[in-house]
Parts: structure tokens; C-alpha cells; sequence
């Protein structure tokens, strides 16, 4: 039997460890993509938070900053309710928009407001794991792992673009910590959300 040289030999070993290591790691480890978050999200079917965001605005030279609720229901239902620094409600359900400032109650399309659509539907989609949702909008980029991943969406239609440059969101295992919206502007909002509760699907472990 013939020896390798050592020079042909350890790249040789080189490889096959790399192989025997690839084989085994588990799934999840060697590939988290959109279909393996979007799998994950939709594992929870309805769940309510709290969230404080911090705004920046071009024009201006403070942060504006908000808290409120938030609450999901798939398959289609989102709502953010702002407490401060005054009351305002934003509430999608399908493709109806409402929105309650104070006694004032304004209902429209969601695809009438493109600024608002593309948000909504970043929000909406990843957290009931709307995978068709975020591939018909959006070009969308996944990494990380279950227990700690970033999703960074990039707008399809470039009318939208004109208006928002990216959304990003961040999460642990079914649950969105974090939305940073940049706009094109320049504006950027940075959402912090902390979960109350949510209600899993009955044949979703635990």
C-alpha cells in the first residue's frame, strides 16, 4: 500500500474531519434560513407584549421615544398600542387599517399606505411565520441560530425602498426582542420588546 505524503497527508484528514464534524452537527446548526424561523415563529399562535422604541429623526437633534402593547393573532390579526407619550392605536387585521388617535378613528386598506404596509408586514409576517408574506415583499436574509438569530429584510418593490431602506429583527427561539427600521431619509427607530404571554399551538412542544 502506497503512503501519502505528509504535505498530501494532513489536508487529506483535514478534509474528512471537516466532513465527520459537518455529519455531526444537528440540523439546525448547519442551516437556519427563512423556512427554518418561519417554522419556528408559526409554532406560536397568538401572544401579547410590551415595548419601549427609540426614534431618530434627521430634523431633529433628540430622540423621540414611545412604549406601549403589542399583540398578535394569526393568521392576519397585529396591533400596537402606544400609551406614551400619548395614546395612539394601530390595528391590522387583513388588509384594514385602523387607526385611533384619541376620539379619532381613521380606517383604510393597509396597501393604500406603503410606508405602513412594508413595516406591518415585516412585524406581522415574521411573527406568525407568514414565510409567503416576506418572500412576496421582501428579500430576506437569516443568521444566526434558534437561540439567537437576525433577520434583516431589504423592501422588493423599489417604490417601498424609496421610503424604507431595511426593517431588522432579532429574536430568540419564537420570540421577536427586536425591530431597527432604517428609513431612507435617514430616520432610524430601534423597537425593544419585552413578551407577556403567548399561546402556542396544541401540537407545538413545549
Amino acid at each position: 500500500m502506497r503512503l501519502l505524503p505528509r504535505r498530501e497527508f494532513w489536508p487529506t484528514v483535514g478534509l474528512l474531519a471537516g466532513l465527520l464534524l459537518a455529519l455531526a452537527l444537528p440540523l439546525h446548526a448547519r442551516a437556519f434560513d427563512l423556512p427554518e424561523l418561519s417554522r419556528l415563529m408559526s409554532q406560536v399562535k397568538s401572544g401579547e407584549a410590551v415595548f419601549t422604541e427609540k426614534r431618530s429623526v434627521a430634523m431633529l437633534e433628540r430622540t423621540l421615544e414611545s412604549s406601549g402593547r403589542l399583540s398578535f393573532s394569526a393568521p392576519d390579526t397585529f396591533v400596537r398600542e402606544t400609551l406614551k407619550p400619548r395614546p395612539e392605536k394601530v390595528s391590522v387585521v387583513g388588509n384594514i387599517l385602523t387607526l385611533t388617535s384619541g376620539n379619532r378613528t381613521r380606517t383604510l386598506r393597509l396597501d393604500a399606505v406603503p410606508e405602513a404596509a412594508v413595516m406591518t408586514e415585516a412585524i406581522r409576517g415574521t411573527l406568525t411565520g407568514n414565510r409567503q408574506a416576506i418572500e412576496r415583499n421582501f428579500i430576506a436574509n437569516v443568521s444566526g441560530q434558534p437561540q439567537r438569530w437576525l433577520m434583516e429584510l431589504v423592501p422588493i418593490e423599489p417604490q417601498v425602498r424609496d421610503l424604507v431602506r431595511s426593517v431588522q429583527i432579532a429574536g430568540q427561539q419564537s420570540w421577536v426582542r427586536e425591530v431597527t427600521v432604517v428609513m431612507a431619509d435617514g430616520d432610524r427607530s430601534v423597537m425593544s420588546i419585552e413578551q407577556v404571554s403567548s399561546v402556542r399551538a396544541a401540537s407545538a412542544p413545549n
